[in-house]
């Protein structure tokens, strides 16, 4: 297992380095002068001009990559044009927020999708089958930002039972910083009042991004656990008197659920850049808002930041997802 894991941690560093260069390249294509954008309508030339040197946008592209590329190896992430911040700074500042985000939601995916994957496929073509079916095909094609609004007309305006967007009241004390995920530093520091405020405020963004993934991880789980079913040696199980249950929860579930982990891996990565429409709506501050706004403004640094961050953890997330793979089949790892 060791050497499975070191390989695939070897395998990671090319896929790092060429999404820094292809990210830092496509950035710097976009037409455009972000010095100019940050001077002002009423700068100088002399002015753009000097902004220009002092972020170092006057020198050739491969030297930009290459002070880029270097500073990352030191912690240096850059510094953004428009708010002057270091760009490492913003991210440790938005970047829990929307892994609280995506994280809820897949686990709500995750708790919820699996075992109605598995009951659609033990009832199959009868009326759980047909219900989560139906179900699953209305959440996978609901766009998430429209599910957002009328999760706040109908459960925030109208019944008013969840707060209609923020991620925590201005009024009331923040809980302790530790992770930066509300919900664990309220726990940690045992305020359950503060948790059960960040819950409510986490609610609703959280149901609107994961029902794509819950859909999806439905059927992915109910296809396998039907395949699974089908194979010779659940037959031979049944023939030796052996419960539906054992068969179901100690052999079935668990050849099911190897095919289901790399939708949950992949599944991650995507809602983490994929949360730009739901942290608009909930006006959640994460990366999502942070990327747009840079975006916005030519700001080439955070939007190089952003793009890494969601790549390095998207790399990290489907390594973990190969190393759990491994450990339900062993027969994956290489010699």
């Amino acid at each position: 297992m060791v050497s499975f894991i070191a390989r695939r941690i070897l395998l990671l560093i090319p896929v790092v380095v060429g999404l820094t260069m292809l990210v830092f390249a496509i950035t710097r294509l976009v037409p455009g002068d972000p010095a100019r954008l940050a001077a002002g309508p009423n700068a100088t030339p002399a002015q753009i001009e000097a902004i220009s040197r002092q972020f170092g946008l006057d020198r050739p592209l491969p030297v930009q990559y290459w002070r880029y590329a270097t500073g990352l190896l030191h912690g240096d992430w850059g510094m953004s044009i428009y708010s002057r911040r270091p760009v490492l700074q913003d991210l440790r500042d938005y970047l829990p927020a929307t892994l609280e985000l995506v994280l809820a939601a897949m686990a709500l995916a995750v708790v919820l999708g699996i075992p109605l994957g598995l009951l659609a496929a033990i009832y199959r073509n009868r009326w759980p089958d047909m219900l989560t079916n139906v179900v699953s095909m209305g959440a996978i094609s609901m766009p998430r930002f429209f599910l957002g609004l009328l999760f706040q007309l109908g459960f925030a305006m109208a019944l008013g039972w969840l707060p209609l967007s923020g991620r925590f009241p201005l009024d009331e004390d923040v809980p302790p910083h530790l992770t930066g995920l509300l919900t664990i530093d309220a726990l940690a520091a045992g305020d359950l009042h503060a948790c059960w405020v960040a819950l409510q405020y986490l609610a609703l963004p959280a149901i609107a991004m994961s029902l794509s993934p819950l859909a999806t991880i439905v059927r992915m789980m109910r296809a396998s656990t039907i395949e699974v079913l089908q194979q010779d040696y659940v037959t031979t199980e049944r023939a030796l008197g052996l419960s539906q249950r054992l068969i179901l929860f100690k052999y079935v579930l668990k050849n099911a659920i190897s095919a289901t982990l790399t939708v949950i891996g992949l599944y991650f990565g995507w809602l983490l850049g994929g949360t730009v429409l739901v942290e608009t709506v909930f006006d959640w501050p994460g990366i999502g808002l942070y990327a747009t706004s840079a975006i916005l403004t030519q700001d080439f640094m955070p939007i190089v930041g952003v793009t890494l961050c969601i790549g390095v953890l998207f790399v990290v997330v489907n390594l973990l997802v190969d190393v759990i793979y491994a450990a339900l089949n062993p027969r994956v790892r290489l010699k």
